[in-house]
């Protein structure tokens, strides 16, 4: 409530001392939770090693948010030396068990092709995932591998719908992508794409 000023006015150092009580506790949210809280420097000195050591206390009782946060602090070096492998080996840990951000994390490294063999296929499996979530990044992300039919048959509907719904959140380079797909759709195919997505609905 006061990390996000839910019914409260927005106090940091108030969040910190909440979730320090109960990641002292052993809870395993709350030590995620501080973690972030360090990695940001909200409410706390920014500290990405502390980050590190709460993300690990809470991964070892297998929270997926952990997971998926350690993952981003091996991907960008921060507090422990940079390790592709190891990052990916926690996105996997962490989309397994349905994490969006990880889901879409590890379809990056896929298709980017670090730390493992690049692999569209699996990228566009993992972006997916991801995007039925409603992730605005993998939907624009699935979006362009229909466009360009990288690891899915290529697809302007479904890229257009993909796009369409990453846009209509405000995402600017979706909206770009939707207007540069439709100069080379049909009127019909134009209109089955937003029926697509006016009856899309995230899957939780």
């Amino acid at each position: 409530m006061y990390e996000k000023g839910q019914g409260v006015p927005q106090d940091y150092k108030e969040a910190v001392r909440l979730f320090r009580l109960s990641a002292e506790q052993g809870y395993a949210p709350a030590q995620s939770y501080l973690g972030v809280m360090y990695k940001d420097g909200k409410g706390v000195p920014q500290d990405y090693k502390e980050a590190v050591r709460l993300y690990r206390l809470s991964t070892e009782q297998g929270n997926a948010p952990a997971q998926s946060n350690l993952g981003v602090m091996y991907e960008k070096g921060l507090g422990v030396p940079q390790d592709y492998k190891e990052a990916v080996r926690w996105y996997r840990l962490a989309a397994e068990q349905g994490d969006a951000l990880a889901q879409k994390n590890l379809g990056y490294m896929y298709s980017e092709g670090q730390a493992v063999p690049q692999d569209y296929k699996e990228a566009s499996k993992w972006y997916r995932l991801s995007a039925e979530q409603g992730d605005n990044d993998a939907q624009v992300n699935l979006g362009v591998m229909y466009a360009n039919g990288q690891g899915v048959p290529q697809d302007y509907v479904s890229a257009h719908m993909w796009f369409n719904l990453s846009g209509s959140n405000g995402y600017e380079d979706a909206v770009e992508n939707r207007n540069i797909v439709e100069k080379i759709m049909s009127p019909s195919q134009i209109e089955k794409a937003k029926e697509m997505a006016r009856n899309w609905k995230p899957k939780k």
